[in-house]
């Protein structure tokens, strides 16, 4: 019988990273090997088991799913990074495909499916949920700049302008031509709006 493919859970939820713990080592060739609640911790377990596979949530303390992915990526060449998450939206998708994630599935899908992925991309294949996938065509590519991004991100928190300036390093002139920028461009009435539409999308 061949080795089981060797695999890291990484999700701040006790409960259903425990459960799925126990589904997928109900499969024969499949082995949990270790577990981690934040992205910092699911890097350093992918580096210490020196795991096949690392299944990731997308929202994790610290590092974030992709972000965690990336490091792993970097740090375990061999290993292949899936995605699970709650908030399927389009940035988070192309985000994460350019990360070099090779799997994507919202938290909805079955022990099963998620076995059958795991197998998948173990063997160098891709998996990417296809209503998540329609969903990211058809919203096609954020219009904002990184910096456009970036700004709108610190704007999310609510912070003043003077502190985003002091944050990204930018006079508050600046930051203010930004902000005014994105909210044109995404047709927002005020920064709060122009937030709240690029989260939605995945976009900050």
């Amino acid at each position: 019988m061949s080795t089981p493919i060797r695999i890291l859970l990484a999700d701040d939820e006790n409960l259903i990273r425990t459960a799925l713990a126990q589904m997928l080592s109900l499969q024969e060739d499949l082995d949990v090997v270790a577990e981690a609640a934040t992205g910092t911790e699911a890097v350093a377990m992918a580096v210490r088991h020196q795991v096949d596979v690392a299944v990731l949530d997308l929202q994790m303390p610290g590092l974030d799913g992709i972000a965690a992915a990336e490091q792993v990526a970097a740090q375990v060449p061999g290993c292949a990074c899936v995605i699970v998450t709650s908030y399927g939206r389009p940035g988070h998708l192309k985000r994460a495909l350019a990360a070099g994630v090779r799997g994507f599935l919202p938290k909805t899908t079955s022990a099963a499916t998620l076995a059958a992925v795991v197998r998948t991309v173990h063997a160098g294949g891709r998996h990417v949920d296809p209503e998540l996938a329609a969903e990211a065509i058809a919203a096609g590519d954020s219009p904002l700049t990184p910096r456009e991004s970036d700004v709108l991100e610190l704007a999310a928190t609510g912070a003043p302008i003077d502190e985003i300036a002091a944050r990204a390093s930018l006079s508050p002139g600046t930051v203010r031509n930004y902000l005014s920028n994105a909210m044109t461009k995404l047709n927002a009435a005020n920064r709060h709006d122009a937030c709240a539409i690029a989260r939605r999308m995945g976009w900050i």
